[in-house]
């Protein structure tokens, strides 16, 4: 008889304890709705702020290679400042600079020489006999 009593109180635990659990079972999904919901409030949360980091670094980026832009720009005007300068008065240097280019032209390239009226030379008859020759 004792054995048919720990049965039934066992039985009736075990009942009670599925009441329990299926009464606990509505509530506890509500609950994990709810944990799921915080999580990916924070997970947005956390994309946004990487974007605007992203952003800021992008900008920040930007505006440091423009003021390096600057910088060489500056350098580039002070530069042809002087170059023009020390060039101003120097005409036979600047002749000898354009013959020494001349003497040099390994590629035999054409090169027009401007006239006074600063018109180029054309060259267009030695073109059209050297296509007559071609032919």
């Amino acid at each position: 008889m004792i054995e048919g009593k720990k049965i039934f109180y066992l039985g009736i635990s075990l009942l009670i304890a599925i009441s329990v659990l299926m009464a606990g079972c509505p509530v506890y999904d509500v609950w994990s709705q709810e944990m799921k919901g915080k999580a990916e409030l924070a997970r947005a949360e956390s994309n946004r702020q990487i974007s605007v980091f992203e952003a800021q670094a992008k900008k920040d980026s930007a505006k440091l290679l423009a003021d390096a832009e600057i910088e060489r720009a500056k350098g580039v005007a002070e530069a042809n400042k002087i170059i023009g300068i020390s060039l101003k008065g120097n005409e036979e240097y600047l002749r000898y600079l354009w013959i020494d280019t001349l003497h040099h032209n390994e590629n035999n390239k054409i090169i027009y020489i401007p006239t006074v009226a600063g018109l180029p030379i054309l060259e267009a008859n030695r073109i059209k006999e050297k296509n007559k020759i071609k032919k």
